[in-house]
Order: structure tokens, then sequence, then C-alpha cells
């Protein structure tokens, strides 16, 4: 890796896959994800469930995937009969890296379920099953991606990017952030369902709903993923120079 490139961490899955003769649990990511944050001039660095929070000593921006949902219990909540099993060790590392990577003034980006690990580090709570509450399609179905349109609040990260919108965003999530704490909210769908939220005092904390890692968003989401960069690149001059 370059000695001037930040360095970026980016969470995984721990999943069960296939490939060739092995079927095994394994901690993966799509590669949409590596080829986003690339594009946007960082190196990258997996950081499986289990990690430790303090490897984010060694690193310049924590970027967390999305994947399957929180444990309910995290926030207070029975599970909902839709919800998945719960991914206990991800939950768990996650949190605790957002925690560090906060406590040290790391950039944050969170993507779709990283926007809700914020948000519930920060003491909010999910929706659990969107489709209970609002008419607005997020996701059709699992593994499919829905377009609709998001606004974001004039002064905020996302309104630099994007301007307040209305904006087009694609989704694929069935649960999403009910209270974001003492996080900001920054961007919502027309239905209402928080879109984005950012911590306004911090170099570089963001979390949006959507899914700027697809290949057709790449070109829309690029600028916010070049400053998430920026921010590390800034971080890497004054921590790890």
């Amino acid at each position: 890796m370059s000695s001037s490139t930040p360095v970026i961490g980016l969470t995984s899955y721990l999943e069960p896959a296939r490939w060739g003769a092995w079927e095994l649990p394994a901690a993966l990511v799509p590669e949409w994800y590596v080829e986003l944050f690339r594009a946007g001039g960082a190196d990258i660095v997996l950081l499986p469930p289990g990690t430790r929070a303090d490897v984010i000593d060694r690193l310049d921006g924590l970027a967390m995937a999305g994947g399957a949902d929180l444990d309910s219990t995290l926030y207070g909540q029975q599970p909902h009969e839709t919800a998945d099993v719960p991914r206990t060790s991800r939950d768990a590392s996650e949190l605790a890296l957002y925690r560090r990577a906060r406590k040290l003034g790391v950039p944050v980006l969170g993507i779709c379920r990283g926007l809700q690990v914020m948000a519930v580090a920060h003491g909010g709570s999910l929706t659990q099953h969107l489709p209970e509450v609002s008419d607005l399609v997020h996701r059709e179905r699992p593994g499919t991606f829905s377009d609709h349109e998001a606004t974001f609040e004039p002064g905020s990260r996302l309104e630099e990017v994007y301007g307040t919108g209305p904006t087009i965003v694609n989704s694929s999530h069935h649960q999403a952030v009910e209270s974001a704490g003492d996080l900001r909210v920054t961007g919502w769908a027309a239905d209402g369902t928080i879109e984005a939220c950012e911590d306004a005092a911090a170099d570089f904390c963001v979390g949006v709903q959507w899914h700027p890692e697809h290949p057709e968003r790449r070109s829309a989401d690029l600028p916010l993923v070049a400053a998430f960069v920026a921010a590390a690149q800034r971080y890497r001059s004054e921590h790890h120079s």
C-alpha cells in the first residue's frame, strides 16, 4: 500500500459460502464495495466479524457495509417475525469498531446496515418492518433494489454532495432507523423514512440507507465516497504521517 494513500477498514459478512470444492463459513463482502472505495482513492482492508476494536488505531477510516438485520435486543425490542437470525459476533464487533472510531475521530461512512449500527450506537432504535408502516417500496423482495426519492437538510454534508433534493436513491432494506439517538437526521424518503444521519461536529461521520456500492450508483455517489476518502486522507496526514 502506498504510504500516502488512506487505508479504509471495511466491515465484512460472516456467512455460509461455496467456492471450488469448499462449502464453509466465510468472511466476505461483495466486490462492489471494494471497487467503490478504490474508485474513491483508498486502499482497503477487510474487517471480519470478531475484529478487535483497537485495529481502528492503525486505520484512516471506517466503512460499515450492509447486511443482515441487527439484533433487536440491542435497542430493547423483541425481534419481529420477519427479522433475520442475529449475527451476534458481527453486531458486537461493528458497534465496538464504530465506538472506537468515534473516540479517535476516525472518519466513518455507514451504508444501509452501517447507518443502523450508527443509530443504535447513539442510543437510537429501528423500525423492524417498513411494510407495516409505509406504502413506499423500499425493497420489493430480498436481493432487489428499489429506486425512490430522498431530500436532504440544508447545510448538511449530504446537501453539499447532492443538493437538497429530491434525489433518486436505491434501497434494498425492510428495516430502517426509527430514532437516530443523538445523531443528526439529514435525509428523508418521501414517506418520512430516515435516509441519512451525520454528526456535524465530526470531520466526517455519515450514514446512508441506500447503496452507493451498486455499480449503477457509481457516478452519482462517488462524490460522497470521495469526500469520505478526503477526510481519511486528512486524518492520515495528522495522525499517521
